[in-house]
Formats: C-alpha cells, structure tokens, sequence
C-alpha cells in the first residue's frame, strides 16, 4: 500500500472513530477496557491454576472456561473489527487471542510454534512481493486505463470494471485489486460527473467473486490449498466456471439495481489519466507473474512457486528492497499467526467427545448443508476465521476434497452480502471514503444480498448435482 493512501486511509478510519465518539461511546470504551481486563484475569487464572494445581480436575475447568473466554471474545473482535476503547486493530487482536491462550495453558508455546502454518504464510508473503511490483511498476493504473478507454457507455464501462476485477482477482489477491482500483474509479467516474457507487460496488463484488477461482485470489483460499493439498488446476477447474457466471450475475444486478445512474443521457467521454510506468520493469514483473501461474498450473506447491517468483524479482539494480517491503501488509500476515493459535488452543480444550457428535449432525458431507453453515458462520467472524473453525471436521469427511472446495466457494462468496462481510469491501468503502465518496451499508446490502444468495445457489447447484 502506497504511503499516501495509507495516510488517506488512516484519516478517514480517525475521522470516523471522533464522528462516534461522544458520551455514549465513552460508557462503551470505559466497559470495554473493563471487560478485556476481565478476559486477561480469567486467563491469567487458568495459567496460575495449571501451574499450582497440573492435571486435576479443577484445573481443566479453568483451562477450559479460559479458553473459551479468549475464543469468544477473538471472534468477537475480529468480526468488528477492533476493540472499543482500545488502539486494536484485527492482528493486535490476534497476537493478544494466541498470547492468552498460551497464558491460560490451553496451548502449549511449543504446540503454539508448530500450530503456525508457514506454507500459508510462505504463499501470502510471496504473492504480496509479486504484487508488490506489479503495483510499483504502473501495472494495475496501465490495465485499468487501457479497459476502460475502451468503454463508450455507462453498461459497458460497468462490464469493463467487472471483468478487469474479477480477471486479475482470480491471480492477485482480490484485496490488492480493491486497492489498486478503487482510486481509478473513482477519479475516472467523477470527471464524467456520474455516480461513483454503482462502479466501486463492482470492484468490490466483482474482486470477491473473482477471487473463488483460484488459490492465490484471496487468503483463505490459499490456507485451504495449504491444508487440502489441491493442485492448482484442480481448484480452478472447480470453481472457475461458479466464478464466471457469478460475474454475469454481478454485471446484472448492478446494472439492474442501479439502471437510473447508468443512462446514457449524457455525453459520455473517458479520459483516464495516463499512468507513470516502466515498460522494462513491468515487462519483467509481468514475466514474473506468468512465470507463477504456469509452475502452479504444473503442479508445484504454490508456497514454493510463490516464494521463488517473488525473490527472484527482489533481484533488481532499479528498486530498493525496502519500498517492496513498504507493500507488503505485514499486519495480515501477523493477524493469520495468531489465527493459528488460537484455533489450534480451541480445538485442543473446547473440542470435547459430546462436542463433535452433536456438530457431525449438520451433515457437513452434504455440499448445501456445508455451503450453508460456512455462509452463515463466514458472516459472523469472517471467512478467515470460519475456515479455521470448520478445519478439524472436514478432516475426518470421507470426501475432503468436495468439502473444501465448497468451503472455498462459499467462504468467499458470503463475502458480498453485507459492507462489512469481507476486507475488499471495507477497502473499497475507506479507500471511496478518502476520496468524499460514500457508500451505505443500504446501498451494498440491495446489491449484495440478493447476489450472494443467487451465487451461493449456483456454486451449490454446480458442485452437488
């Protein structure tokens, strides 16, 4: 992320937080604080107690209650986000959820150690340094410019930024594409003096849509890949074609939704700013990135494909290292450590043997059943966190490789149901934000929950029948 729309991004998250804080928020902080320094004695407990008292039966129940604190009140925080009253964002979160876990004794710090999955982080830190060029090069200005110039009406400069979206979401972490896009829009639609929301609501529905149909579109699909073991290929011949007809249908919402603010009743003229970029250097991280796409397509571990690439490119005369390392979202990678953790210190305490039974009765061997309980749970504490969760019982499915892609599919497209169901979102809303664009939760909830009840219907009807 560039330093200036951090700064932009930063400016809008503040503006918003003192907009909320009046006197009622202060009573919310105040307790707040007061229950997070409750959650830090219950665990701290739990940890005295396994000290004083190892292996009786009280403290097991304080293991047990500490655990399920620190389990609750993590997904708690993730799902919104932060923590009233406290400077928190959603990896800060995460490293104070695994450290009290350890705390509580519900994990052990060498268990801790080896719950963390480094081919999910290898593949998450590779693909950034990938895109990273990509970015510093001119590449995603170049491609967006080059679409949409060739868009002479409103529906079809729509269908120009669903399908560039989508396209390069299906490669590049969709978080990056609504980063990269969101500024392009907006200052390409507001020249032409139109309604920004209807084309910023296609970057951000048509970038999760596009990110199911493959392993490196969106994180959880890469931690999916690290656990199953699917090849490449093998995840893109499965849930491409749910992904196509999804933007079909992202297209056709939008359009229909939003048909007043896409007439053309207006001259209609695109004048993208010319990007700055190097021809040579993007040329060679563009080489870089088709270089990647074929070792996946051929089988090789998509941790080490991404790894390779990605250091390869470091080895440049023209760019320091250190404005590479400025892109990457180190946070993101710290945030899923701690996700590690703290599932891995749940499934050790919470998972007992009357647990297990009574969660095999929803049938998660049916494909819309499981499609089902991971929308839902994905809308509750996102869908990095879901996967997590439902991770110990896809492993004793008989068929695992259905239910993986069908928590892959689903996970990412219950993304678009609300504002806040996905990080692209929020990207695209702070990012518009920044720029005195406002997009309600109304205006994405009339598109997006019925788009994604229709596309958790086709993924369904395309993987179980």
């Amino acid at each position: 992320m560039s330093n200036a729309l951090s700064d932009r991004l930063a400016a809008a998250r503040i503006g918003s937080s003192i907009a909320k804080d009046g006197k009622p928020s202060r009573r919310r902080s105040r307790l707040s604080r007061i229950l997070v320094f409750a959650l830090v004695i219950v665990a701290l407990a739990g940890g005295i107690a396994a000290w004083l008292m190892p292996e009786t039966p009280l403290q097991q129940d304080a293991r047990w209650v500490g655990s399920a604190a620190v389990f609750a009140s993590s997904c708690l925080a993730l799902a919104v986000g932060r923590v009233p009253g406290l400077a928190l964002d959603r990896a800060g979160v995460a490293l104070v959820g695994a450290a009290l876990m350890v705390a509580c004794g519900a994990i052990s710090l060498d268990d801790a150690y080896r719950a963390v999955d480094l081919d999910t982080l290898t593949l998450l830190l590779g693909m950034m340094i990938v895109v990273a060029h990509l970015r510093l090069w001119g590449f995603f200005s170049l491609a967006g410019g080059w679409a949409m110039r060739r868009a002479h009406h409103p529906l079809s400069l729509l269908a120009a930024i669903t399908v560039l979206a989508g396209l390069l979401s299906a490669f590049l972490m969709n978080d990056t594409i609504c980063l990269m896009l969101t500024p392009l829009v907006v200052d390409l639609v507001r020249s032409m003096r139109r309604n920004p929301v209807p084309f910023l609501l296609a970057v951000a529905m048509a970038s999760n849509i596009g990110s199911t149909a493959t392993i490196t579109g969106n994180p959880q699909n890469m931690m999916i890949a690290s656990v199953s073991h699917l090849t490449y290929g093998d995840f893109a011949a499965s849930l491409a074609p749910v992904a196509i007809i999804g933007l079909v249908a992202t297209l056709s919402a939008i359009a229909f939704i939003y048909r007043a603010d896409l007439r053309n009743d207006a001259p209609f003229v695109i004048q993208p700013v010319a990007p700055r970029t190097y021809n040579a250097l993007m040329l060679r991280a563009t080489c870089g990135v088709s270089a990647l796409v074929f070792l996946l397509f051929v089988g090789l571990s998509p941790a080490k494909a991404a790894m390779i690439v990605g250091g390869l490119l470091l080895l440049t005369r023209r760019l320091k290292s250190e404005r590479v390392y400025a892109e990457i979202d180190w946070s993101l990678l710290l945030m899923f450590a701690g996700l590690f953790v703290i599932v891995a210190a749940a499934e050790n305490t919470l998972l007992t043997d009357a647990i297990i039974p009574s969660i095999a009765r929803l049938h998660f061997d049916s494909v819309p059943a499981l499609s089902a309980v991971v929308a839902i749970l994905s809308n509750i504490v996102s869908n990095v966190p879901a996967v997590l969760l439902l991770k110990p019982f896809i492993l004793t499915l008989g068929d695992q490789h259905t239910a993986w892609i069908t928590v892959a599919m689903a996970s990412t497209l219950a993304g678009n149901f609300t504002v806040i169901g996905s990080i692209a979102n929020l990207i695209v809303v702070r990012a518009a934000a920044a720029r005195g664009v406002r997009i309600s939760f109304w205006s994405h909830f009339k598109v997006g929950a019925p788009l994604t009840l229709l596309t958790l219907a086709i993924g369904t009807c395309w993987l179980w029948l």
